[in-house]
């Protein structure tokens, strides 16, 4: 824990007056919980806050209390900007591109470029939220049940439900002091990692019945064909990712995602002690852990598969 940039934050916050948070676009669970409740906090503190995410919420995470007040697009002056749960600045979204450089960072990815005034990165930790669970209290924010809520949701997601290789007794404890507020960790369970959408469930479908598996690498593949066909509305891979993870006999598992605009988003999963997928990722623009990454590819799927199926196996000596 770096006490002095805490420190520096906790009296840059104190002087904000009106901030704006983000995080990064297809915003994941620790995205969402992170900016939540930082924002929730610093409301409650009398800060004027907006709460940007390009993307908007996904359906599975509008039930926490306070998603309502995420926007697409920011509005009017600040004097404070803040990044959360995310490595990469150009990830926060084309509406960022001329908004200046971030007063506060506050990330876990070890990937994170620094590309803060403040600079609070704590690669150790399980998720942003789990930093924001430590860090609040310092900074004289309250973490009240809504807050523990979203501060839970990052930590429960980001963990895959605690099931991930970086899991700490740390973070069972944060889990602990979080649900002592009231908050009902079955819900955010259910809500965050088990239930589906009945067109996520078919997406998940053309997902499973693309898999591949060669080299010790196991991947899926989700086409703009395939979305149109299920209804699904997002534009991620709905957690195919985690089915596909669970996979035995593998040592990578990756999923394939094309996009609207002539990208796509690859996601990759570690399955096997020693394989640290974040630097491949890193190698296309990406970033992430060791044992969980991702990156957004320019091109078509057909040729960035090849590519990236290519080089995954080159650099992990698959």
């Amino acid at each position: 824990m770096d006490s002095q940039i805490s420190g520096e934050i906790k009296l840059r916050l104190g002087e904000a007056k009106k901030v704006v948070i983000t995080s990064h676009v297809r915003p994941d669970g620790d995205a969402i919980g992170s900016l939540l409740a930082l924002g929730l906090a610093l409301r409650d503190a009398g800060k004027s806050v907006q709460m940007i995410l390009a993307d908007g919420v996904p359906s599975s995470f509008k039930y926490l209390e306070g998603s309502k007040l995420i926007e697409k697009q920011p509005k009017g002056g600040h004097d404070t900007f803040i990044t959360v749960d995310c490595a990469d600045f150009k990830r926060t979204g084309s509406i960022f591109e001329n908004f200046g450089q971030p007063d506060i960072n506050i990330d876990h990815h070890k990937t994170n470029e620094k590309f803060g005034k403040l600079n609070l990165i704590e690669a150790e930790e399980v998720a942003t939220s789990a930093i924001l669970t430590n860090h609040l209290p310092t900074w004289g924010l309250t973490i009240t049940q809504p807050v523990a809520a979203a501060l839970l949701t990052g930590i429960i997601t980001d963990t895959l439900g605690f099931r991930t290789s970086n899991m700490t007794p740390e973070a069972l404890r944060q889990a602990a002091t979080l649900m002592e507020t009231g908050v009902n960790m079955t819900e955010i369970y259910m809500h965050s990692l088990v239930r589906k959408s009945f067109p996520a469930a078919k997406y998940w479908g053309a997902g499973l019945s693309s898999l591949e598996s060669k080299h010790g690498i196991v991947w899926g593949t989700l086409n703009l064909a395939d979305r149109r066909a299920t209804g699904y509305s997002g534009n991620d891979d709905a957690d195919l990712i985690n089915m596909i993870s669970a996979i035995d006999g593998n040592k990578v598992g990756m999923v394939f995602v094309e996009q609207g605009n002539n990208h796509v988003k690859i996601s990759w999963r570690a399955l096997a002690p020693g394989i640290d997928v974040s630097k491949v990722a890193k190698h296309f623009k990406g970033g992430g852990h060791a044992a969980a990454a991702g990156a957004d590819i320019e091109g078509g799927l057909e040729t960035i598969q090849k590519e990236v199926l290519k080089v995954t196996r080159e650099m992990l000596n698959l």
